[in-house]
């Protein structure tokens, strides 16, 4: 810390108890009170130098010791202390730590030069413009003592030349200019980037800083002090991800809460440390939370988004305004696609404690999200801007479903979620922004494990939000053999399945008659290119091998669909009416009598003798006869081969 001496003469004040005394061999005739401390000292220094001392001494009583009581020197004691010793010429230092305090207390006490060439007013101005206010450090610590004597500090704009000054060092680039601008970093540089000893350029390159080298010291300044110095920054043009960067670093110093988790990418970031941590009461951290918030730039993006919800839970824990807290859930929702499963996981503190998880606040944070997409063009695959807007937008959205679906499977075993808490958070995702409903399907079953006691009719409604045709075949065939699922659920899910795996071998199959027609061509190819045949080769081996697992699939779905069908039809035996025609009219499984009426349809021209007319169609042949029941009427019976 750069100092300035003043004075040359020997201490000859000491102290005893609550006084100070000036042992220069004369006694004293003037008592000064400060505060508890009294100042046994001599009239004719101090009227020399201050213009209030003269007036309070000629008024004071002739003859005897003087009395005189100043409550209100800026600085109390200690700042009189060094002004008495200034007056009596005595040795001191002026540094960063003291000068605002000698100023205040000089200009109180009108030190001017009326009262003596080099007074304390001049010195003070002298050392505080032409060291302090060039140095970083210096500068900081002349600002943080303005704290105590703000009221006398603002008078003299003391505060204000140390703000802008960090302002300005602040805005600096580090990277652009070595040495004349950051001393922070340790020994000086040269123009040419290496460091200098005792003048002389050792070669040694420096480390590099970056823009946030403030941010720890900054976090030193009180929070009204602070404020001005983001307000300076701002004023002066300095990057919104800088100054959110700062907010960061001041918030986790003053808010424990903050740094009991810190993610990955944060450890490389100069917050502050966990030992550094200023305990403050919960009143001023409500106040710092508020100030936070007003301060931090609201463009997306430049505020982590694991900041925002620590400061979300800090809020919930503390019981702050709910109009603070509602703000951040919609800070949290504009952003809701940078965040990670962790950051949704908040504890419910509420005084209800109903569910393990804060779900209402995740609810609410989509709920904003949802209306901010819509709002810049979201636009669904049906809707007539899907093929302009449709993939950039469909981007956040699909991550945010993703997230969702993996929050959902983290809540679901909590056996105190309600079912319609749990449903109004699935369907608060639109169908569009899933492009699979593996991660629905699988909070669904963990949901249904959890709560076994749902009655049949709520597990139906529940497993609706899912959509059996976007599930995977690893999916389908989880679901096909979950014993928890709805049985009209199964059935959908087999249909899809035998649906898919069909889909895939037609396609295969065609892909294998294209390569047999185009055989001709690759073999009057082939002593141009053998690489590339060989390629083909084995790229139809490997398509051969795919069409066999396909086909033992498709052989083993239809013999659980068998198995399924005459289990049913033993549950329903007995009964006046067939027991699968039930079964298929109540879960709607008609894949068979919707595949004959397909081939009936197909048929032009029938016989009235009873004749037999046959349509083909894949791998089954369907007849259709006509002939007379007992009662005369026509009836046709379909067979199939």
């Amino acid at each position: 810390m750069a100092c300035m001496k003043l004075g040359s003469k020997t201490d000859a004040f000491q102290k005893q108890g609550q006084a100070w005394f000036c042992t220069t061999g004369l006694p004293s005739d003037i008592v000064v009170e400060v505060g508890e401390m009294s100042f046994h000292l001599h009239k004719f220094p101090l009227l020399s130098r201050s213009g209030v001392m003269e007036r309070l001494i000629a008024e004071a009583s002739e003859g005897g010791v003087s009395i005189i009581k100043l409550p209100d020197v800026p600085g109390g004691t200690k700042s009189f202390e060094l002004v008495a010793k200034f007056c009596y010429g005595v040795k001191l230092e002026l540094t960063a730590a003291n000068v605002v305090y000698l100023r205040c207390a000089a200009e109180h006490l009108e030190m001017t030069e009326e009262y003596g060439e080099g007074n304390l007013i001049s010195q003070t101005e002298i050392f505080l413009h032409q060291v302090v206010l060039r140095n970083w450090k210096d500068s900081l610590k002349a600002l943080q003592t303005c704290d105590d004597i703000l009221s006398y500090a603002e008078e003299l704009q003391v505060p204000k030349r140390c703000i802008d000054c960090l302002a300005a060092k602040a805005c600096t680039d580090p990277n652009l200019f070595g040495w004349p601008v950051m001393e922070h970093g340790g020994p000086m540089q040269s123009p040419g980037g290496s460091v200098l000893w005792n003048g002389i350029s050792t070669g040694a390159r420096p480390r590099n800083s970056n823009s946030d080298w403030w941010y720890e010291d900054a976090s030193s300044l009180s929070l009204p002090l602070y404020k001005r110095l983001i307000s300076a920054l701002e004023s002066r043009g300095v990057k919104q991800e800088i100054i959110a960067g700062s907010l960061n670093s001041y918030a986790r110093k003053y808010l424990p809460g903050l740094n009991r988790r810190q993610g990955a990418s944060e450890s490389s970031n100069r917050l502050a440390p966990v030992g550094s941590v200023v305990s403050l009461p919960e009143e001023d951290q409500k106040l710092l939370l508020e100030e936070i918030d007003h301060l931090l730039p609201m463009q997306k993006g430049l505020v982590p988004t694991n900041f925002l919800f620590g400061l979300l839970k800090t809020a919930k824990i503390l019981r702050v305004n709910p109009s603070f807290t509602s703000n951040l859930e919609k800070r949290i929702g504009v952003q809701l696609d940078q965040a990670t499963l962790e950051d949704l996981l908040m504890p419910n503190f509420s005084y209800s404690m109903e569910t393990l998880y804060d779900v209402d606040c995740v609810y609410r944070i989509l709920e904003h999200f949802m209306a901010v997409d819509q709002v810049l063009g979201g636009a669904s695959p049906g809707s007539d801007d899907g093929h302009l807007m449709g993939s950039p937008s469909l981007t956040p959205i699909t991550m945010v479903a993703k997230l969702i679906d993996g929050y959902l499977a983290e809540v679901a075993p909590d056996v105190n979620l309600k079912l319609p808490k749990f449903q109004s958070l699935m369907a608060a995702v639109p169908e569009y922004a899933r492009p699979l409903d593996d991660g629905l399907y699988r909070a669904i079953d963990i949901y249904l494990k959890s709560h076994p006691w749902l009655a049949e009719s709520d597990r139906e409604q529940l497993c609706r939000l899912m959509d059996c045709q976007k599930l995977s075949l690893e999916a389908c065939t989880h679901a096909a053999q979950n014993e928890r699922l709805p049985l009209r659920i199964i059935v959908q899910v087999l249909f899809f399945e035998q649906l898919q795996l069909r889909t895939s071998i037609a396609g295969c199959f065609l892909v294998s008659e294209n390569l047999d027609g185009s055989r001709q061509l690759r073999s009057g190819l082939m002593g141009q290119n053998d690489g590339g045949w060989a390629n083909a080769v084995r790229e139809n081996q490997v398509l051969k091998v795919g069409m066999d697992s396909m086909r033992m699939r498709v052989s083993q779905l239809e013999k659980e669909c068998s198995n399924m069908r005459q289990e049913i039809e033993k549950l329903g035996r007995g009964k006046e009416s067939s027991a699968w025609g039930n079964v298929s009219k109540k879960f709607g499984f008609r894949l068979k009598s919707q595949m004959c009426s397909a081939q009936e349809e197909s048929v032009s021209k029938h016989n009235s003798s009873g004749s037999v007319k046959t349509e083909k169609g894949g791998r089954h042949t369907v007849k259709i006869e006509k002939a007379k029941d007992k009662n005369g009427k026509e009836k046709r019976k379909l067979t199939s081969d």
